[in-house]
């Protein structure tokens, strides 16, 4: 009898415990509604909902770097990988196809009217200078930047891992201290030009009209016309935009968090490549576009039949456009060897 009774209590236990681990609530309905990041155990697709991020902690000041892991990182990923790569292969490749397309329909827009044989003075020394100044150092940080979003996928192919990582460590540094000399060129270009580069009604009418470079007409223009004016303001508020930005980049957290570093990056890199696409068309038209055109940076003088189809105003307003004896006569003109 008491073996059977000792059977009858194993059993009732036994049917017991059944009972209660059956009517338990599944493991995942037993977890927290809110999230204790320093519990021992805490599942990461939990802390990602809870926090939006994965964040640990530490014993040093800087608490982002606390932070392991972050959804926008992926997002900032796929940008950087992916987006910038294509929004920048149709910027600069587009912009390459459309003026190869103008050149080879088009070709170079001569001076209609033939060269005259008598220069006038159209930049001065300093003005030549900070604009070449300028130049020089967006090529510099142009071929260095577009090295970072396209040299992996280009270059390291064509030269090996060896000399890729040399050029890129040299890129790097001349991309960062490039970056000085460039920003105060654009300071001293805004500064120099701010007075001629204000939109007014003769920039409409040089729109209307092409400009001279869509069809045969010559719109009068003061000493920049319109699509200079589009020119400087593109250096002026896209140099100020690539400067600010990598200014952040190079000296990180100053004043940021790490979804500012990011946003930093995608204004950097967007604003660099749209500003690479334009600054194609400047050169394009300032070398082989436009006969005459290059030499009022190269030389700082211009022919007076080419000032006079392009910015017959600007002769107006320098009294320059009444005759060659007059020019002659000025100190700013110099005849043509």
């Amino acid at each position: 009898m008491a073996a059977l009774g000792i059977r009858i209590r194993l059993a009732v236990c036994a049917t017991l415990l059944f009972v209660s681990v059956a009517t338990l609530p599944p493991a995942s309905a037993q977890q927290p509604s809110s999230v204790n990041p320093t519990a021992d155990a805490v599942k990461e697709q939990q802390l990602l909902q809870q926090l939006n991020r994965i964040q640990g902690l530490g014993s040093i000041p800087d608490v982002k770097s606390y932070v392991i892991e972050q959804p926008q990182g992926r997002e900032w990923r796929q940008f950087h990988e992916v987006w910038l790569h294509w929004i920048g292969a149709v910027a600069v490749l587009g912009m390459l196809a459309v003026l190869l397309i103008f050149y080879l329909t088009r070709g170079m827009l001569r001076i209609e009217s033939g060269r005259s044989g008598i220069n006038i003075v159209r930049f001065n020394a300093f003005e030549r200078f900070v604009h070449w100044m300028t130049a020089t150092c967006f090529i510099i940080l142009a071929l260095s930047g577009l090295n970072i979003t396209f040299g992996k996928e280009i270059l390291l192919p064509l030269i090996g891992p060896s000399a890729f990582s040399s050029w890129s460590l040299a890129a790097k540094y001349a991309h960062n201290f490039v970056s000085f000399p460039f920003t105060l060129g654009v300071i001293l270009i805004f500064v120099m030009w701010i007075a001629g580069n204000i939109p007014n009604k003769v920039d409409v009418e040089w729109l209307k009209q092409g400009g001279g470079i869509v069809g045969n007409k010559h719109p009068a223009a003061y000493r920049f016309n319109a699509g200079q004016k589009m020119i400087y303001w593109i250096v002026v508020i896209g140099g100020a935009a690539v400067a600010i930005t990598g200014y952040l980049l190079m000296f990180p957290f100053y004043g940021t968090t790490i979804a500012g570093m990011q946003l930093a990056q995608v204004v950097h890199g967007v604003v660099a490549v749209l500003f690479v696409a334009a600054m194609l068309a400047h050169i394009y038209i300032g070398t082989i576009g436009m006969e005459g055109a290059f030499e009022a940076m190269g030389a700082g003088t211009v022919d007076l039949n080419w000032a006079k189809e392009h910015h017959r105003l600007w002769l107006e307003e320098q009294n320059l456009g009444t005759g060659p004896s007059e020019l002659q006569r000025r100190p700013s003109a110099t005849p043509a060897e």
